[in-house]
């Protein structure tokens, strides 16, 4: 066990902490069921920005405080006229920080080269499940619920969740979950593809820890290259690309340390001890 490195995330809306080469970003608004805020979406981009580039981090883990994951949009601040993309914004404006905010969080979620695990304590709704298919792995507790939630309020969604839900779910499945916004339990979104696996409630945090510890354990440099290489054939790469981009990190994996110890390790029976390298 290696000592915790916080991350400073500039809000009391995000925490965020290294240990044992997981990064753990926890949204964390208990009070409005994590509900997004500028300073929490801000704070994840920075933690994220941080986590993508740092030696230490190896996998990260997105999840939300007090028994929910993420309401997604704060709709009593907006009916309250706040998070309106700040005073005096014009409709440019304001679309054009929207679309920085969603690159720099989903879309660094499902770029960067690190496996990202989201660990659904409880309701993933809007924007805030968006996020989570953003992620490369959903593991949800047993009371967890998910919805699109946007028909419901009046909105056409965001964060990616159109593009992720499409290549999860499927086209004719993700637009009735979006028209309909119905509420999806924990068995059947595992049913659907939505979540990798349901545990019970009390076990999330223990499961989420040894799937990441797992994952922090691996081989970096591959899951950085098979990471790539799913998500160009997720974004509709030719089989002639797919075939030569595999050929490409095939090979250079095949070089690196990490390979050499695997197959040692191989032979000799044992474990093998990842560098990342």
């Amino acid at each position: 066990m290696t000592e915790a490195r916080a991350l400073d995330t500039g809000t009391d809306h995000l925490h965020a902490k290294i240990e044992d080469g997981v990064a753990y970003l926890v949204m964390n608004r208990p009070e409005r069921r994590n509900a997004l805020s500028d300073e929490m979406l801000r704070g994840m981009a920075a933690a994220l920005r941080e986590a993508e580039t740092s030696a230490d981090v190896r996998c990260l883990v997105l999840t939300g405080a007090g028994g929910a994951f993420c309401a997604g949009g704060d709709v009593k601040g907006m009916a309250a006229g706040a998070n309106r993309g700040g005073a005096g914004a014009t409709l440019d404006e304001r679309i054009h920080r929207q679309r920085l905010s969603q690159r720099e969080t989903a879309g660094r979620i499902f770029r960067m080269p690190k496996p990202v695990i989201a660990a659904l304590p409880g309701a993933a709704a809007g924007a805030g499940l968006s996020l989570a298919l953003a992620c490369d792995l959903r593991i949800a507790a047993e009371s967890a619920v998910l919805t699109t939630a946007f028909a419901k309020v009046g909105f056409s969604g965001d964060y990616g969740g159109t593009y992720f839900l499409t290549h999860l779910v499927g086209a004719a499945k993700a637009r009735e979950l979006y028209y309909l916004s119905d509420r999806v339990d924990a068995k059947e979104a595992e049913r659907l593809g939505l979540v990798n696996r349901v545990v019970p409630d009390a076990a999330l945090e223990a499961e989420t820890r040894a799937l990441a510890a797992r994952i922090a354990a691996g081989a970096t440099v591959a899951y950085r290259y098979m990471k790539e290489n799913l998500n160009r054939a997720q974004e509709g790469a030719s089989a002639e690309e797919c075939l030569d981009l595999e050929a490409t990190h095939h090979v250079h994996t095949g070089l690196t340390e990490d390979h050499r110890e695997a197959a040692k390790a191989f032979v000799e029976k044992r474990t093998p001890v990842f560098k990342g390298r």
